[in-house]
């Protein structure tokens, strides 16, 4: 058994994924960057659909469109949206913060982190911004400061799933039991299972991974 997260741009497939087999949802909104943060009501409807299905719902956090390097404004924004997500009952959040050198911004991280207590934490696919030499010292970090999992698709966005499968083998291994290394970005209903049989993993995400919604 492995758990299916669909990433849903608004309420209207909430529905039909879940009747589909969605075992948690994410939301994001304009998609067509990587997502952002969606709207209160967003979170709110599908939360009320997806609690009485005991589906559990995760929204991303990011204000804008661009790179992962947030400024002080940015940072705030953020953190009243995470209370918002907290207030409304989600499950957790999903962000990701760089700096400048494509490494984890840490202090950042530290102030997210703890305006998510009470939350599960995903890292996002910022995660492949980061060099691969140092993708390993950065799940170490992630470990440390209690990030549930990561979201990575293993390499560049334009790569098939399939370029990055061994890449992605690495991670998972080297993560072991520590952190859930969940990967997405090109997985379909038609591809899972053998992304699943090849990386040993639990875990996948994507917005095709239940077919046409």
């Amino acid at each position: 058994m492995f758990l299916k997260e669909v990433c849903l741009e608004n309420y209207t497939s909430v529905p039909s994924a879940i009747a589909k087999g969605a075992h948690r949802v994410e939301l994001c909104d304009y998609l067509s960057c990587g997502g952002t943060t969606p709207s209160k009501g967003v979170m709110q409807e599908t939360l009320a659909y997806c609690s009485e299905h005991s589906v559990p719902v995760m929204t991303i956090i990011r204000p804008r469109c661009g790179n992962f390097v947030y400024n002080d404004v940015e940072l705030k924004i953020m953190g009243y949206d995470i209370i918002e997500a907290r207030n409304l009952g989600l499950d957790g959040i999903v962000v990701g913060c760089l700096d400048e050198n494509n490494w984890l911004d840490e202090d950042a991280m530290e102030q997210i982190l703890e305006e998510s207590y009470g939350l599960q934490v995903t890292f996002h696919m910022a995660f492949d911004t980061i060099s691969d030499e140092r993708q390993f010292e950065a799940i170490d970090w992630l470990v440390e400061h209690g990030v549930q999992r990561i979201l990575t698709h293993g390499g560049t966005a334009d790569q098939p799933i399939e370029t990055t499968l061994f890449h992605l083998k690495k991670l998972v291994d080297y993560a072991k039991d520590r952190i859930v290394i969940m990967p997405g970005g090109g997985i379909t209903d038609e591809n899972a299972q053998a992304v699943i049989d090849f990386l040993g993993v639990n875990e996948i995400h994507g917005s095709k991974i239940l077919g046409k919604l």
